[in-house]
């Protein structure tokens, strides 16, 4: 039954506002989808997205361990924009040229002394320079809804970077395969509301394990691979409330496990006074401080909604 609206001034009564805010749509918040697909030397993909559009960070795992993980959700390959890529070890780009031969609107986006590493370290055919887009260290560029900047992380690869990506709100960073966090990695981490940072080995299991001492040293170099420790003494020291999640990523097979970095992540906030969740959406883990999650190595990863947090 309609309203009747009645004003003796010719302004408007308040059924007329109340008409208006019906009839105005609610817009809801900006949501993004996290996926990961597989994290460690074996090899490295994520998602960050939503229904419409999205990236790949690193091309590391096959397609087809890809895109049904991704279609379980509803999000199609023809949303994928480009395959944003770290670094040029094996690990994190051999199926690159593989994606794009299938879905050739993909743009492969990495330095351009990240893509001559590629050609120099492995045998993909020269015609990913096809679908090349190249970005520039801290020079950010667009991609789709997308504004991504590349900064440099110290590795022991040709132009390594991680990547600080801003859409509606919701700023995420990714540092992964690094031996130490630099100035310009701390810049941009202090940042973001979503932190995908390596924790790769626990420094015990490392040093009494199997692997010979050329090995053991260059895992520890400062361009080596960062330790449960220091990334979490790292999270414990630049934590705000308007970080939201922090991911932890390229976890050793042989070095480490998802506890034994998640006991550490635990007891550095503890001792800094940080309450941490395990990402569940339990009504105790969404009462923590911090969510923290130890991404797996060879399986997927739930999907996570990244929300803007401030």
């Amino acid at each position: 039954m309609p309203r009747i609206k009645i004003n003796n001034n010719g302004s408007p009564s308040i059924f007329d506002y109340l008409d208006k805010i019906e009839s105005t749509p609610v817009q809801e918040p900006q949501k993004l989808f996290f996926i990961s697909f597989g994290s460690g030397s074996s090899g490295n993909c994520e998602y960050l997205g939503d229904k419409n559009q999205g990236v790949l960070i690193d091309a590391g795992i096959k397609p087809e361990n890809v895109v049904p993980v991704l279609k379980r959700y509803g999000i199609s390959m023809s949303c994928i924009k480009a395959i944003l890529l770290t670094h040029d070890h094996a690990d994190h780009v051999r199926y690159a040229y593989k994606f794009v031969k299938k879905y050739p609107h993909i743009a492969v986006i990495c330095t351009p002394k990240c893509l001559s590493g590629i050609f120099l370290r492995h045998s993909l055919t020269p015609r990913l320079r096809d679908y090349h887009r190249p970005i520039f260290i801290e020079t950010p560029i667009t991609v789709g809804n997308f504004k991504v900047t590349a900064f440099t992380t110290l590795h022991d690869s040709k132009d390594s970077v991680g990547f600080y990506i801003e859409v509606e709100g919701i700023k995420f960073a990714i540092a992964t395969d690094l031996g130490r966090i630099s100035d310009r990695v701390d810049y941009y981490l202090r940042q973001a509301n979503y932190i995908m940072l390596e924790s790769n080995y626990d420094e015990y299991m490392l040093t009494h394990g199997k692997y010979p001492l050329h090995l053991q040293a260059r895992i520890m170099n400062e361009t080596g691979h960062l330790d449960n420790k220091a990334a979490a003494a790292y999270i414990a020291q630049i934590y705000t409330p308007k970080l939201s999640h922090v991911f932890l990523c390229h976890l050793s097979h042989d070095n480490n496990t998802q506890e034994i970095a998640l006991e550490e992540m635990h007891k550095a906030l503890t001792a800094a006074g940080i309450t941490m969740g395990d990402a569940s959406e339990s009504l105790e883990s969404r009462e923590a401080d911090l969510q923290v999650f130890a991404l797996p190595r060879f399986d997927p990863s739930p999907l996570f909604v990244l929300e803007p947090k401030e």
